[in-house]
């Protein structure tokens, strides 16, 4: 039985979260601010945490930097906006996914499932003709390796696990080098060109004003 950690501050949301989880199975541990979510995190082992993003105290994303010192349990944050930081959290891996206020608790329960399905993890994707071992950094066309280097490779597996999606360029630097880098245009773009021309059947879009996108084809 999967054991999730809910950090809410307001009742009502916290009671309905934590009854709704209980019904569907899992084993769940409630706290109402930031501290009593860093206590019960170093006393207590958790598959997953919900975290909300404005607490009392301690603020939710000081909570997920100090458990990012230690642990990369999933988190999910609850946050009343849509807004770009949150987002950018997400595109950097600091988390496994957000949902905003309000929010229906069977879609809640849709992103639980499908967080601890990523978690699960299979180490082997395959792009087309391409194969990508997560664990053992490689990538294979047709059983022969592919070179590429450490950053190109961080590049592609980015794009790969939003295959289909539009990801920007602040988001595709901040998740490859980090949150705060600061980088010339020109180093993405040659890292990007270099990607094209080893895997030339990769279909990696630009979409002008927007992104990139890696295209899949069914």
């Amino acid at each position: 039985m999967e054991r999730i950690l809910v950090v809410e501050d307001e009742y009502m949301i916290n009671q309905i979260v934590t009854e709704f989880l209980k019904e569907r199975k899992y084993e769940v541990y409630s706290v109402r601010s930031g501290e009593q979510a860093l206590e019960a995190f170093s006393e207590q082992t958790f598959d997953l945490i919900l975290l909300d993003i404005m607490l009392p105290g301690i603020r939710g994303t000081d909570v997920l930097k100090k458990i990012r010192e230690t642990s990369d349990v999933p988190i999910i944050m609850l946050t009343a906006l849509d807004d770009e930081y949150t987002q950018l959290l997400s595109f950097s891996h600091l988390i496994s996914d957000y949902v905003v206020k309000p929010f229906s608790p069977l879609i809640l329960i849709k992103r639980i499932e499908n967080v601890f399905r990523m978690n699960q993890g299979n180490p082997h994707i395959t792009i087309g003709e391409y194969a990508i071992d997560l664990d053992g950094g490689l990538v294979k066309y047709q059983e022969e390796e592919i070179h590429l280097t450490r950053k190109e490779y961080d590049i592609l597996v980015i794009l790969i696990r939003n295959k289909g999606k539009i990801i920007t360029r602040e988001q595709l630097v901040y998740q490859a080098w980090s949150y705060e880098y600061q980088l010339e245009s020109r180093i993405l773009d040659n890292h990007l060109k270099n990607i094209r021309k080893k895997m030339p059947l990769l279909s990696i879009k630009t979409i002008k004003n927007r992104g990139y996108q890696l295209e899949v084809t069914p």
